[in-house]
């Protein structure tokens, strides 16, 4: 049996309808009113642009190697068995060609020179009087009063007193030339760098008793890889940093003719000027070839360029203040300033600093660009 339903449930029915259409029809509370534009994104940092700089930086060869005299000598006794009386100069001392270093005691060497005197003295005395017979002898040869043995044995007899008195003059000679040897010179100008001589010792002859630089001399014995070597010239200049932080200058004076097989590195041979620089130190520097010209690059501020995984890059800025991140191969580097090889061109911007709290893609607000005027080119 078919029942109509009741105006009850019609109206319950409705009620339901209306409520629903107008929960559909209402604005939701998150949805921005009609007509107001939605929020800007914010920039991730506030950074400021720097732009690529041309420089010409002069090409620097690398290059290690140890400092050393320019030559060393040992300056030792030319006799043996004379005590030292004696010292003049010490460790570090710079002293002249000739000036005296060590005085050793010369009694001994003093009384054979008198005693050779002596003997040269008697060797004249013997010539004279055998002089005076060959004379007589060569007198009265022609005449037969003396026999040919005798005036044979007065011409040898004076031939052989001119003989002894030149081996008297010899020994003199000889005698002397000890006393001299009694005091010890410095060969040339130069630095003293050792030194074995104490007052009262007996060295024997040849005995070191100084270690001398000549004429105070450093070089630096720079190694250069093989491939670079054949661009160094005589009369380059060079720069080199010592342990200590100092700087030094200098000036290549040879080249080694042959390369290392083990090393693969070759010898420049580098004069020192006047510097804080001590034998034996180790240093790091580099060599100019000046023949070279000097190439023109692109450069950027070191605090552009970030390491990361290994690789090197920089964050361009578009037009649009979003940051790409670009990667790029750096060259040398100077004062502030770091030689771009590739990754960048002419006219882009990129961040200066801060490089290290961007992602790419990241927005950025650009407050200034960099104006500095680029560093002038070395040579």
């Amino acid at each position: 049996m078919n029942r109509k339903p009741s105006c009850c449930a019609w109206a319950l029915l409705s009620a339901a309808a209306l409520t629903l259409l107008g929960a559909c029809s209402a604005p939701t509370a998150d949805a921005p009113p009609a007509g107001r534009p939605a929020t800007p994104a914010r920039p991730a940092l506030t950074v400021r642009a720097a732009t690529p700089q041309p420089v010409a930086w002069s090409r620097t060869i690398p290059a290690t190697g140890n400092v050393a005299a320019w030559q060393e000598t040992i300056v030792g006794s030319e006799i043996g068995g004379l005590r030292i009386a004696q010292v003049f100069a010490n460790v570090g001392d710079r002293v002249k060609k000739g000036q005296e270093l060590v005085t050793l005691d010369d009694a001994v060497v003093q009384a054979d020179l008198a005693q050779v005197r002596a003997q040269l003295q008697e060797a004249r005395a013997m010539h004279a009087e055998a002089r005076a017979n060959g004379d007589r002898a060569r007198r009265f040869q022609p005449t037969g009063m003396m026999s040919e043995q005798q005036v044979t044995q007065y011409l040898t007899a004076e031939q052989t007193a001119r003989s002894r008195i030149d081996l008297a003059a010899a020994r003199v000679q000889l005698a002397e030339l000890r006393v001299r040897q009694t005091r010890v010179l410095a060969p040339d100008d130069a630095l003293i760098s050792g030194r074995a001589a104490t007052v009262g010792t007996v060295p024997q002859a040849g005995q070191e008793l100084y270690r001398l630089i000549l004429q105070g001399r450093l070089e630096w014995r720079a190694e250069v890889a093989a491939a670079d070597i054949g661009q160094i010239r005589p009369g380059d200049t060079a720069r080199l940093t010592l342990a200590g932080g100092e700087t030094a200058a200098g000036r290549v004076r040879s080249i080694a003719p042959s390369i290392d097989p083990q090393t693969r590195n070759g010898i420049v041979y580098v004069d020192l000027a006047d510097s804080a620089a001590k034998a034996g130190m180790f240093a790091n520097g580099e060599i100019m070839p000046a023949a070279q010209e000097a190439p023109r690059a692109l450069s950027l501020p070191q605090t552009a360029v970030l390491l990361r995984d290994g690789f090197s890059y920089a964050y361009r800025i578009g037009p649009d203040a979003h940051v790409t991140q670009v990667r790029v191969t750096p060259g040398r580097r100077r004062g502030d300033r770091i030689e771009i090889l590739s990754g960048i061109a002419d006219g882009e911007h990129f961040v200066e600093s801060g490089a290290g709290f961007l992602s790419d893609g990241d927005l950025v607000e650009v407050a200034a660009p960099s104006t500095a005027p680029a560093p002038a080119p070395q040579q």
